[in-house]
């Protein structure tokens, strides 16, 4: 099957979060499944510059009048084993080369054209499985996201017109972001009119990217079991749950996965000293050495708790400032990674101050120190309001720091909490607290500084977790399936 894959970022190209991890390890699992897959990118200049050998492979017009170049190479920084990725890049100056984030300017605005930007990508995928290029066609365009919810639009729109039918799936990783733009826009994306329609992409008289994907797509699906569940509700549906109840036959949720060639500690060249769940030496040594980096008291009894996410409201992190005390009273430390809200970089910052020894803050992301975050780290803290799947706590598992995270998304299909029975027939992995509330997520603090104490079960859950295999082999195969099916009707 002839697969292209949509996404607007990439892992290790470019990553503003899991989107771009997925978009990295998806294609080659889905090549070691028998597909021949390609990616199609916007031409951000970090992608520009990771592409080799591009040669032309068609232009299109835009609306508004601007021509979008479409170019073929390779990305040798996604190649695995037998694969050479394959990448298709828009190359629009005016669009996408800008420094910095890819969606948002300096003062953290979107960029007020991002509607033209992801409706450029939406259609260049619908041209490339029309034969755009006269060597390759797309049986099936798998898009990731609202930027690219206009690819699914266009497929069925030029369908429903009498152009060949390709099928489109459309993943969800987090609905809470929608690609909301003014109506006075959709002159740009170059829709019928139909389109801008409550039976179609219009939202509260807007025009929403997340919901054209989720209209036309032929296939949703979400990035776990639970949350697909959860956005049919009017708590997580973030205003589609209508539709999405009433799609609820074409909508599934697949797990995600851990690229184990990334993040495996018993080879991963970032850390001090690589280890495994039968010899844990190397794991005291990389806690030893995080805590000295990070001006942490050098105390290998002390449990480590670690953050390493954005610092906003969705994850949870108002409930680690509000029970800091907690483990620091306790003998524990904390230590946070990330950025965000300025309000919630600044809280952690001053506890850093007032806590210092016990409390340490990174501000901004950094790839590779989280790998040595996880590697020396006791608990990875995931206590999020909502959660489409995680990757936070599936790394933790496998780098020996067991997660504590909330009941919700994801997080419940991937951590056992420990108790009595689980701890028991061993099958626990974590501490889940189910009320997004400060008391309930102090009790699980609690409750980890409880079984941190008593080495043998803790050093038992451990192993459990980090014996776990979150492996894109299964995943690839439930998309391989659906491919197939929706290829076929």
């Amino acid at each position: 099957m002839r697969i292209l894959q949509v996404s607007a970022e990439i892992f290790p190209l470019l990553k503003t979060g899991g989107l771009a991890d997925i978009a990295g390890a998806l294609p080659a699992a889905l090549h070691e499944a028998g597909c021949d897959v390609r990616v199609l990118l916007p031409g951000f200049p970090a992608i520009v510059a990771g592409l080799r050998n591009p040669s032309p492979v068609g232009a299109f017009v835009m609306p508004w009048g601007e021509m979008v170049e479409v170019v073929y190479g390779d990305l040798p920084a996604l190649a695995r084993g037998d694969m050479q990725q394959g990448a298709y890049v828009l190359i629009a100056p005016g669009l996408y080369e800008r420094p910095g984030n890819p969606y948002e300017d300096a003062n953290k605005q979107p960029y007020g054209d991002n509607h033209r930007r992801f409706a450029a990508l939406g259609q260049a995928a619908a041209h490339l499985a029309h034969g755009m290029d006269s060597l390759w066609r797309a049986q099936l365009v798998h898009s990731h996201d609202w930027h690219a919810g206009l690819a699914s639009a266009y497929l069925k729109l030029w369908a429903d017109r009498g152009a060949t039918r390709v099928p489109s799936v459309f993943t969800v990783h987090n609905l809470a972001y929608q690609g909301v733009f003014g109506p006075q826009y959709f002159g740009d994306l170059g829709l019928p009119g139909e389109a801008f329609h409550v039976q179609g992409m219009e939202f509260h008289g807007q025009l929403s990217f997340m919901k054209a994907g989720l209209f036309y797509a032929s296939h949703i699906t979400t990035v776990s079991p639970t949350y697909a569940r959860e956005i049919q509700t009017p708590e997580q549906g973030c205003g589609l749950d209508g539709l999405l109840m009433a799609r609820r036959d074409a909508l599934s949720g697949i797990l995600n996965a851990v690229d184990d060639t990334v993040w495996n500690p018993t080879s991963d060249a970032l850390l001090e000293q690589n280890f495994d769940a039968r010899h844990m030496a190397g794991k005291a040594i990389n806690k030893a050495m995080l805590q000295g980096a990070m001006g942490l008291a050098i105390e290998p009894d002390a449990p480590l708790f670690a953050v390493v996410s954005r610092l906003t409201e969705q994850k949870g992190l108002p409930l680690v400032l509000a029970g800091l005390d907690e483990i620091v009273s306790r003998g524990g430390q904390l230590l946070v990674l990330g950025s965000g809200d300025t309000w919630m970089e600044q809280a952690f910052t001053e506890r850093a101050k007032t806590h210092a020894g016990r409390v340490a803050v990174k501000l901004g992301y950094d790839e590779s120190f989280a790998h040595r975050v996880f590697a020396g780290s006791d608990v990875t803290l995931v206590p999020s309001r909502f959660e489409p799947c995680g990757l936070t706590q599936m790394y933790g598992l496998k780098y020996g720091s067991l997660p504590l995270v909330r009941r919700v998304g994801g997080l419940a299909d991937t951590v056992v909490d420990s108790d009595l029975e689980t701890l028991e027939d061993r099958t626990a992995t974590g501490f889940v607290f189910d009320a997004f509330d400060e008391t309930a997520y102090r009790k699980a603090v609690r409750r980890a500084f409880a079984l941190y104490h008593r080495k043998a079960e803790w050093n038992r859950v451990r192993q459990t977790g980090m014996k776990l295999a979150f492996d894109w082999a299964t995943a690839a195969g439930h998309y391989t399936h659906l491919y197939q099916r929706l290829i076929q009707e």
